[in-house]
Formats: structure tokens, sequence, C-alpha cells
């Protein structure tokens, strides 16, 4: 417990020093957003900053930092070092520069600032994969929360119905109708649970492993894990730490800031916070599965399986909210639904964004709204349908959108890399996460057995030989790039 301890000090340091120096190198002023000189009264609409704040931790939150931290504990302590480290040096700062950035272009989706910055070919593959990335983010949210609601009332499938209309609804209406009513009620369900399963944890002070002591592939051999701790680890872990995903939502509040001195606060508290999310169920997933000398799944007689490692993810956070926060445990559990499904629908929104703004298509008008969403819904429902009839569906979607969810990391992290340069600012800041996902990615697509599987020694060496490619590259574009503009 110790470390749980210290890496909450340390995401709060983190906020606190490192995101107040990222604000001041990207250097926020008091010139107007987009909310005030483009209302439309549909998407970009001022918000009241709390309001607006809510609103961007619920869309990034999702399942994520709750379901992968539970997945990502299973690796042991090292699920900790990640949730800060990647939180505060490459999550909020990759939230941050996304958000400002699109503010700074007039609030504009993600693939238009990546085409602004990498070039056309870069925004027409931005286009794809974020349309890819945000289905199946809508798909993979509206099973998770079905099926913790099916166990209190209702089928699974029946919620599915229910989840994907309100999806439907709240893509087509204004901000402010739906999404800017409801979210505030369920975001206070989700810090409630945050903050009472965060008192229990701490009161409690079980005994789990420390960084320390448990730094190794004990853990993901006991859990019965056949994939490496890197960079498996760090591709399980994505909302908790750092997400491509992100990077898609943030132009939704780009829109929706009343000043940019918002923007530390929203952009990179709102991550600073989902990685506390993160650490706290890595921390209670530790306890369930490693606590010594009695682990959690023993200790309660409703948990399925002869093994807690056999328990999915959205029991073992039912069973700890009862168990923890008894007849309260429902405003909790009322939370780890309301994630999913305010990432669901605030997806699905992006998507058509993205897509209006690539073609360039007014979505003031409602039959052009609908011109985006039929099809878009379509294709949902083929994948809602082939994952209810497939036994491993969400695990096999779970883990496309892990690799394609943190290979848009890679992207937005280079496109924030030459803003920066372009703008005679420190680049670093966004250069060595970028780095370093690009390792990461690569090091997944060669060694992993949802890829090609190569001996570990091999892929790690292909992995390394493209990073450091990459890096060549760099280093040659921005020696052209400051030749070219010594010369102007």
């Amino acid at each position: 417990m110790i470390s749980y301890i210290l890496s909450l000090v340390a995401l709060l340091l983190g906020y606190v020093f490192y995101g107040r120096l990222v604000d001041r190198i990207f250097g926020s002023d008091k010139r107007q957003t987009p909310a005030l000189t483009k209302a439309d009264g549909l998407d970009f609409v001022a918000l009241p900053n709390w309001k607006a704040f809510m609103i961007q931790f619920l869309n990034i939150a999702g399942t994520g930092p709750i379901f992968g931290a539970i997945m990502g504990a299973k690796y042991g302590p090292a699920s900790f070092l990640w949730v800060v480290f990647g939180s505060i040096f490459a999550g909020a700062v990759h939230d941050y520069l996304t958000g400002m950035i699109s503010m700074r272009n007039g609030g504009v989706s993600l693939p238009e600032i990546i085409g602004k910055y990498l070039g056309g070919t870069a925004r027409k593959g931005m286009l794809l994969l974020s349309v890819v990335l945000l289905i199946c983010v809508g798909v993979v949210f509206i099973y998770s929360p079905a099926q913790i609601l099916a166990t209190y009332r209702l089928t699974e499938l029946q919620w599915v119905i229910i989840i994907f209309a309100y999806y439907i609804v709240a893509t087509m209406l204004p901000i402010d109708k739906i999404i800017g009513r409801i979210y505030p009620i369920f975001a206070f369900c989700l810090l409630f649970m945050e903050v009472s399963m965060m008192i229990v944890l701490i009161s409690k002070f079980p005994s789990i492993p420390e960084v320390w002591t448990g730094f190794s592939d004990t853990y993901s051999t006991m859990a019965g894990l056949t994939e490496p701790l890197f960079p498996c680890l760090f591709i399980t872990i994505a909302c908790g730490a750092i997400s491509g995903f992100h990077a898609t939502q943030s132009p939704l509040m780009a829109r929706c800031l009343k000043s940019e001195r918002m923007g530390r606060p929203i952009f990179y508290g709102a991550m600073i916070t989902e990685g506390v999310v993160a650490l706290n169920w890595a921390a209670i997933s530790s306890f369930f599965f490693y606590s010594d000398p009695t682990p959690g799944y023993l200790l309660y007689a409703d948990t399925p399986g002869a093994a807690g490692f056999a328990t999915s993810a959205a029991n073992l956070v039912k069973v700890m909210c009862d168990n923890w926060l008894g007849t309260v445990g429902i405003i909790a559990v009322i939370g780890v639904i309301a994630a999913p499904i305010t990432s669901g629908d605030t997806a699905f929104r992006s998507a058509r964004l993205i897509i209006a703004d690539y073609f360039k298509i007014d979505q003031r008008p409602i039959p052009k709204r609908f011109l985006i969403c039929i099809p878009m819904f379509v294709c949902s429902c083929a994948l809602i349908v082939w994952q209810i009839g497939n036994p491993n569906g969400f695990n096999v979607l779970w883990q496309y959108f892990g690799i394609t969810n943190q290979g848009l990391t890679i992207f937005s992290l280079w496109m924030a890399t030459v803003y920066l340069i372009r703008h005679g600012r420190n680049y670093r800041i966004s250069l060595i996460p970028a780095l370093f996902m690009t390792m990461v990615c690569t090091s997944f697509i060669f060694v992993s057995a949802q890829a090609f599987h190569l001996p570990q020694a091999l892929g790690y060496s292909l992995a390394g030989v493209l990073t450091v490619a990459s890096y060549i590259f760099f280093r040659w574009w921005l020696k052209g790039y400051r030749k070219r503009e010594a010369v102007k």
C-alpha cells in the first residue's frame, strides 16, 4: 500500500508542477476561443468551466481506467508505475496538447489538425483510423454496462437496445441538451465511487505487492498470462495512462471552453483524475488477486470461479462495490455504468463531427446529421450483433481497440511535436512520449499473439530499429525545416 500512497501523491504533484510547465511551454493566453467566435448552439457552445471538466472527464473515462486497470493489475505492481508516469508525462500532455491545438485551429477535429501538421496522407489515414476506433469504442462501451445492468433487471439484449437508443439521441441533439445536463449527475456518481473506494482501501490498508518487491513477470505468470509485460501492460492499461481515444474527445471541449486558461485544469486535469481512477482499481485488483495472506477473491463467497483471475472485470467491480460499500454501493455501480455510456455517446458524436469536418458537411440541418449517422449506426448494429453472438467477442474487440487506440497516440504526439516546433516551443515534452509509444506499439505488433508473434528478441529488435528510424527521420525533417525557416 505504500506504493499506492506514493503514487497518489505523485499524480497530484505531477498536475501541480509538470502540468503548469506544459501549460507555460504551450503558452495559453486570453485570446477568444471557438466557443465564442463560432457559437452555433449545436457543437460550439460556451459551457461553465465545472461542467466542461465533468464532460471531458466522463468523455475520456469509459471503462478503460476501470476494466483496463483490473486486467493490467494482473501484471503486478508495474501497473502503478505505468499509471503514474504514463498519466503525468504522456497521457495528460497528449490530451492537453490535442485539445489546445484544436482550439487554436478553430475547434476542428483530430484528422484536420493532423492533416495540417503531418500532411494530407496522414489526414486521410486518421479519418479512417479515428472513425473505426470510435465505432469500436461505442460498441465496446455498450456491452460492458449492459452486463452489469443485467444483474439487476432485464436482459443484456434489452439493455443493449436501451443504451443504443440513447446513443442515437445524444449523438443527434445539441451538446447542451442531454450531455450538458445529465453528465454532472453521472460524474457525481463516478467521483463518489472513487472517493468512497479510496477511503475504504486506505482504511483497510491491505498487504498488496509493492513496486520495489514485486516488479517482475512473476505476477503475470501467476495470473496465467502468456503475453509479456512489455509491451502488453502498456496496451492493456490505456485510458488510465495514455489513450488515442482521448485525442478524438478533447476537440469536443475545445469547442466549449470560454478561456484558454482553463486548458490545464480541464484537459490535463481530467487525465490526472482518470489516472487516480485507474490507480484505485489497480490497487483494489491487487488486493483481489494478490493480497497477503488471503487474496480478496477468497474472502467473498459470491465470487464465481475457483480463482479470482477467472472473474470478469465487470463482476469484480460489482463484488467489490457491494462488499465494501454495502447499500450505497449502488451509487458506485451507477458511476461504473455511467462511465462507459458517457464515453460511448461522445464517441459516436465525435465520429459524426470528424466525418462532417472532413467532407465539409454543415451539421446544423438535421437531415445532414442523419446523412452521417445512419450508415455509422448500421455498422455499429452489425458489430453489436456479432459481439453478442460471439462468447469471446468483447475480448476480441477490446484487443483491437487497444492497439488501434494506442497507435493513434503516436500520430497525435508527432503532430503535437511538429506544432510546438513550428511555434518555437520546447517540443521534447511530446517527442519523448511519441518515441516511447512508437516503441510500445511496434513491439506489440511484432511480439503479441494477436499480431505477428515473433520471438521476443527479434520482435523487440525490429521495434527498436523502427523507433530509431522514426527519430532519424524526425531529425532529418527538423534540420530541413530549420534551413527553410532561416531562408525566409
